[in-house]
């Protein structure tokens, strides 16, 4: 064997061996890559997961805020018609005179309220004259009360004693405050009930 024989044997021996090896690292190569590109892919998908799963949590406070200001929104409805309706029917209570009737029943109501003592009773300016005319065609209640004086009220009357200590309050703002808790649901459940 000669010298070109043993050099051609060496090469192609060294050439297979690179082949070996280049195909060996193309391999590598390759499955360096499908495994870089499943981390790609996973990477992808854990960012996916993690962005939608913001955005799910992001959308359930808006949603949730967006629920609270609605309930307060309608709350606050309720409530401003609640009001009118409390506002209208104090406007109507000072509206005018008390009913002569009503008025005399108000007194007596509120002058028993003194137990025996005799006091004055308080009603508003436009009820002082049907207050004094009620006392001098009932002499049971003219008896007890010694002066009729004006105060600032939308009607009713308030009855005191002659020493100021005992004081009954048959006012019509304080019957309508005594009224309104047991009348506020009531006209909740008859205005929205339907909403």
């Amino acid at each position: 064997m000669g010298m070109d024989e043993i050099k051609q044997a060496v090469m192609s021996r060294v050439q297979a061996e690179a082949e070996d090896i280049k195909n060996d690292a193309n391999e590598k190569a390759q499955e360096e890559i499908e495994k870089a590109k499943k981390e790609r892919q996973a990477r992808f998908e854990e960012e996916k997961g993690r962005l939608l799963e913001q955005a799910r949590e992001e959308a359930a406070r808006v949603l949730a805020q967006a629920s609270i200001e609605a309930r307060q929104k309608i709350s606050r409805t309720k409530a401003d018609v609640v009001d009118r309706v409390i506002d209208g029917a104090r406007e109507q209570l000072a509206g005018g005179s008390t009913a002569d009737d009503q008025l005399a029943g108000l007194i007596r109501e509120s002058v028993e309220g003194l137990g025996a003592a005799k006091g004055r009773i308080y009603v508003s300016g436009r009820d002082v004259d049907n207050a004094k005319k009620i006392l001098e065609e009932d002499s049971e209640l003219s008896d007890r009360v010694v002066e009729v004086k004006e105060t600032d009220c939308l009607g009713g009357v308030i009855a005191e004693d002659v020493d100021g200590k005992l004081r009954v309050d048959n006012t019509y703002e304080t019957r309508l405050e005594m009224l309104l808790p047991r009348l506020l649901p009531e006209m909740s459940k008859d205005l929205f009930e339907s909403t």
